[in-house]
This record gives C-alpha cells, structure tokens and sequence, in this order.
C-alpha cells in the first residue's frame, strides 16, 4: 500500500493550474499555510523516526488535520490556545507568525522528552508555549473544554471589573478537540455552559474548533451527526470548513474569529478533517479499515490541497512545492538527528519539582471583640475577610449566592460583595470546576464551592487530569490557583444518606500536588482557609473540605459547655503540615481529624474518667499528609490509635499508620474506620460509620 508520504511526493510535482483557476486569492496566506502545514508533517515523521531509534516517546501525530494551521495564522499570537492532541500545524503557524525560529526544535524537545523542552521541561509531549499563548493540555476526552469556558466568563468578568489580564481585552480562547470527543459528558456540559451564558447574556469568547476525521481511535462517527449535536447548540454561531479547501478554510476561519472578537460570544467552527498514519504509532489501521478507504482519503489530503491552491493561483509551480516539502523533510530530519542525545530529567527531585509546595510559617491567632463562632459562621466571617482584602477573589458554585448555601455558609456575601464576585452556576460540577480553571488562568483566585462530596465524584478529572496537572506539565510556568470549598463527610442526623454522608475522599489523596485541608473547630477554620487562599494565590490548587455535621455545632461534652464555637479572630494562619494538639495526656495518643477530632476529644473524656489520660492529635492536613509531623506528635507514647472516619479501605488511615511504621515507631498502634460500605438512609447509618463507642473500646484494648 502506498503510503502519504509518498504520495504527496508523487503528486505535488504533477501539479498543473487548472484553466479557470481563480487568481484573486492571498497568496501570501496560503504561503504560510503551507509551510506550517509541512512543517507539522514531517514533525509526524520524524516521531516515529525517533520512536524507531528509541528515542522517542509520543507518536499521536496531527497528519490529516494540518487545515488547523489555517487558526494559527489567523488568530493573533496573543489570543489563548487550548488545543486538541492534533493541532500540531496550528502550533507550527502561530510559533512562525510569532517570529520564532525554534519551533521544530521545542516539539522535538518535547517528543524525545528533553530536559530543555520550553514547556514541559521533559514531562509529557504537549503543544503549549508561554510566548505563543498556548496552554499545554493532555486532554484526549475534551477535559480541557470546561476550562475554555471558564477562561471566556473570566475574561468577560475582568473586562466588566476593570481588571487587566495576562490577554488582550479583545482575545478570542481558541479550543480545538475531535469528533469523537463531541460525545463525552465533559465536552457536551462545556458546549451547553457556552450556550447558557450566551442565553444569560454573559460574555464568554471562545472559538469551539471540531477537528472532524470521522473516527475516534477505530470507532467511526457516525456520518452528520458530529454537525448536526454542534449545529443545534442554542446562540452559538456555527460554520463549516473544509480542509482540503484551503482559500475557503481561510475565509470561514477569519470569519469565525472576528465574529467571536466582535460580539464576546462563543463561535463553533466544524473543520472536516482526514487522519493519516492511524491513532498512534501502535495502531494497525487495516485491522478496522480496508486499503481501498484509507487511500481514499489521500484525495483529501490538505498539504496537497494548498499546494494546488497555490499552484492554481500562480504563487508556485508544482516542482517548487515538492522542494518546498524535500527541503522542510531535510530540516526537521537534521534537527531531530542532533536532538539525539539531550538530557532528560534523571532524578526523582527534578521530576516532582513543579509539584513542591512553597514553605511559609504559621501566624499565630489575634483574638477580637465578638460573639462566638460556630464552624459556619467562622467560615462566612473568613471568606468575607478574602474577598474584602483580595479584590481578584472570586465565590461561586450552586445556591452560594442568593440562597447563601444550602448550610447558609455564604449568607450575605452577595448581597456585601455583588453578583460579579459572588455568584450562582448552573448545576453541573465540570463546569464549575471548569469555571475555577478558566477564571485562575484570567488571574483571578476562584473560590468554588462543590454542594457536597458526593457530587464531587462525576467531575473530580477536572481537578485530577486539569487543575493539579498544569503546574506540572509547563513546569510551573502556566498555574490555576483555586481553592474548592466541599461540603463533604458524614454523620448529618435526619437528613441526606449516601449523597449528603460520603465519606470517600481518597481520590483527592490521589492527586499529585494537590493540598486537602480539612477543619474541624471553628478556632482552626479561618488559619487553614487563609493558608488555603494564600497557597492559591501563589498557584497552588486547594480543597478545603468542611464537615457538614459540625457547620452548627457549639457543645461539645455537654448541652450549653459552647466548646465547639470559638471567638472571633484576625490573622491566623495555619502552615501546611502543623497539626492541633488536644490535651497533655501520655497514656495514649489519637491521631484523627474532621469529625473524628469532635469524637476522639469526647472519647477522651470518657477515658479519662476511666482513668487514661489521652491526648488528641488533630490532622488537618489529608494532602500532603504531615508525616513528619505525625511522627513527632507521637513520640513518646507508647500506644497510638488512629480514628478515622473515612472507609476502612483506601482511608486516611492506613497513609497515617503506614508512615508510623516505616518512621519504626516503637509503640503499639492501632487503627479504628467506618465500614466499606456506602452510607444508609437514617439509623442504620449507624452500623456503618465509625462511633465514639468503638473509639472508647479500641483505646482501653491498646491499654490492656
């Protein structure tokens, strides 16, 4: 079977104009169209060259779907670019029309895993660049999209609030991704939040880009209807390209900028593309699709197609195009043979740099004039206090704003800070993930709240495969500091089961670089939030996960005793890793957090009465967890017990006992959790969860 590459080289010198060719064209245009379109080609090639040598690690190539670079020409080098795996001429146009002479080399930078790619500093191949607005993203199922979106509503939010941003007050976000991807919830929740704020009437200018090949891996789409789901979105403009059309590809593409550019709205532009070379590298395309289809799309192929263009129009001669290709091959070949041989990063340490937390110091609590605070109230009083003194924070999510919570956390901050900082989404969690994404890259310091735990699971890639991933794949360069506020844990009386008592949060353990703060008392809730909004601010993506069972709380060993409220305070902050330590008692020692903090410390009541003497160590910190700190907290004892509320598999436990164990902690340990099981409607929840009473036997058998 023939393959592309050679039959480009035998068509393009066969190219004659044809007799009634149109002559009114940009020549110039489709000049660097094709150059960027080459060049993109052969920096296919030369990845499985490199492969082949073993020294190459990514063979996803864009062969097929250089009509992209058409949007790198177009667009300005200013607007932001979140692009699709395949946009590789896109990248190649804009980093040309930026004036740069080393864009071959940073994607073969990239593709080799070099230490001196511009972007990921050798992590992953992403298309990404500071210089040329690119955000890099590995999205392969449009995980990105949500992000887009919130990237046009922040810079529709700064327009409307004065405030300058990294982009142009004029910038278009570009979003490419592919056909197949049309039909993942995260792609249609990003289209339909488009459409929505356009309903609203909110600003929100993003350029959609279907990359169309009709085929996702090796699943065909199915023939109209990526159009027809794209077409159909409410007040989102759309228009159709095809790639082997180049004079009409340049025509619709600037149209669909400057139609976004000029009404701040959201624009779909449907590119019907081919794929060339299969999925990747490991993919033997003839196993789903016959010869006789495959060569069949040569037809379309758009290097092809702008070389005819230019031939027709009289910019050059059919001879001259094949040089044009040879000589691109010779070039990028030449670059990706001295590309050979580059460092690569070669330690654990340089690997995981961008993920290290900054160090700061705890600051101390200033105690004012007030009444006492329950968990809520101190909650409200802090996120008042942030977007008072931080006038680029932001706080938004379901029912925050008017209703001011479901629990009233955020009562009365609409009404103090107004609707453009404080506000309410749509019920759909990607998107208020996405919105926190998009609004930090626009460089505010979102504050999304996540109604509660449970919800958090269907959109928890966005925080994973998104948010927590950035810093790391440009290495440090691109960042979304955000701090998500989750209603979330068990033990609420009378109300909810499993969707309002989830327990699960081993997934945000999970996350690579990911900081999980968790209060308990209301005297603790304002350090950690504070150390929370100070770590986004410089990046960092923070959960700040409140037990709903505690928000109202202000007893705790007996009715009127107002130990769990705490007086009004200013400044305090509470560093990663410092945990809060309860009492002086050296029988025993309960490491513990959240809801098992309000139980350990009345457990221990009840030892002591029995006459052990405990002392009640309060995490805080789930992620990263305070090793070091556990370890110096329970030196000394002789017996340690972990209380965790979380599930018995895959809880905060068995981190906490695991790091005990390797630090060879002479005592004896043991470890109480609720059950594996998800949470039952009223009182049988009470089988399940984790009680004081197993809290009590578990210590005194560590006595025994």
């Amino acid at each position: 079977m023939e393959t592309i590459d050679e039959y480009v080289v035998r068509t393009l010198p066969g190219l004659q104009p044809a007799p009634e060719a149109a002559r009114d064209v940009d020549v110039v245009a489709l000049r660097h169209l094709f150059a960027a379109q080459v060049q993109s080609r052969h920096l296919d090639f030369a990845a499985r060259w490199l492969q082949g040598r073993g020294e190459g690690h990514y063979t996803i190539g864009s062969a097929g779907h250089e009509s992209n670079a058409a949007l790198g020409l177009l667009s300005e080098v200013s607007d932001p670019a979140l692009l699709h795996y395949r946009s590789g001429g896109l990248y190649a146009a804009r980093s040309a029309k930026a004036g740069r002479d080393d864009g071959v080399r940073a994607i073969l930078q990239s593709l080799t895993s070099a230490r001196s790619d511009p972007m990921s500093g050798g992590r992953h191949k992403v298309f990404g660049h500071p210089a040329l607005s690119i955000v890099p993203q590995t999205s392969t199922i449009s995980s990105h999209l949500p992000r887009a979106v919130g990237l046009g509503l922040g810079l529709g939010f700064a327009r409307r609030l004065g405030r300058h941003t990294a982009w142009p007050e004029d910038a278009v976000v570009l979003c490419s991704f592919g056909d197949a991807s049309v039909n993942h919830s995260t792609a249609v929740g990003a289209l339909n939040a488009a459409a929505y704020l356009t309903h609203r009437g909110l600003a929100c200018p993003v350029l959609f880009v279907c990359e169309d090949n009709r085929i996702g891996i090796s699943t065909a789409s199915p023939e109209g209807w990526p159009g027809a789901m794209l077409e159909g979105l409410p007040g989102i403009e759309y228009r159709a390209a095809d790639g082997d059309d180049p004079v009409g590809l340049l025509r619709q593409t600037q149209d669909a900028l400057d139609a976004v550019r000029s009404s701040r709205s959201p624009g779909v532009l449907h590119l019907s593309t081919v794929r060339f070379l299969g999925h990747a590298g490991s993919d033997a395309e003839v196993a789903y699709r016959t010869r006789k289809r495959i060569e069949a799309d040569y037809d379309r192929d758009p290097i092809v197609a702008t070389a005819r263009a230019l031939v027709d129009a009289g910019g050059i001669t059919g001879a001259e195009a094949l040089e044009a290709y040879e000589s691109t091959r010779r070039g990028v070949m030449a670059q990706a043979e001295d590309i050979i041989g580059e460092p690569r990063l070669d330690s654990r340490a340089a690997v995981v740099a961008p993920l290290a937390l900054p160090r700061f110091d705890s600051v101390p609590e200033r105690e004012v004039e007030g009444s006492r605070r329950t968990l809520a109230q101190a909650i409200n009083a802090t996120l008042g206090e942030l977007l008072e003194d931080h006038p680029e924070t932001l706080l938004f999510g379901e029912d925050v704003a008017v209703k001011g919570g479901v629990y009233g956390v955020t009562r009365g901050l609409r009404k103090r800070f107004g609707g453009q900082r404080v506000f309410d989404t749509l019920l759909d969690e990607q998107t208020i993930l996405g919105t926190a994404l998009g609004t930090a890259l626009a460089g505010f310091v979102p504050i999304p709240e996540i109604q509660y735990l449970a919800y958090l699971h269907n959109a928890e890639d966005q925080l994973r495969g998104e948010a927590a991933s950035l810093g790391f794949f440009s290495a440090g360069q691109y960042r979304n500091g955000m701090v998500v506020r989750i209603a979330g844990l068990a033990y609420q009386r009378g109300f909810g089961g499993h969707f309002h008592n989830d327990n699960s949060v081993a997934v945000l353990r999970d996350i690579p670089g990911l900081v999980l703060a968790v209060p308990s008392h209301p005297a603790d809730a304002p350090g950690l939030l504070r150390a929370c909004h100070r770590l986004a601010r410089e990046g960092r993506v923070c959960v700040y996960l409140e037990p709903i069972a505690r928000y109202h709380s202000r007893d705790l060993h007996e009715d009127g005793d107002g130990l769990w409220t705490a007086p009004p305070s200013e400044d305090a902050v509470i560093a990663p890793g410092e945990v809060g330590v309860h009492g002086d008692g050296r029988d025993l020692v309960i490491l513990t957090f959240g809801n098992g903090t309000f139980m350990s410390r009345r457990a221990a009541e009840e030892l002591r009465r029995r006459g052990v003497e405990a002392t009640v160590v309060d995490l805080r910190w789930l992620a990263p967890l305070p090793e070091e700190q556990v370890v110096d907290a329970c030196r000394g004892f002789d017996r340690v017990l972990v209380v965790d509320e979380t599930r018995h598999s895959g809880g905060v436990g068995e981190g906490v006992v695991s790091a005990l164990v390797a630090a060879r902690h002479p005592g004896r340990i043991a470890r109480v959790a609720s059950a594996d099981s998800f949470i039952p409607l009223g009182p049988a929840s009470d089988q399940v969860l984790l009680g004081e009473d197993e809290i009590v036997r578990a210590a005194l058998g560590l006595m025994a």
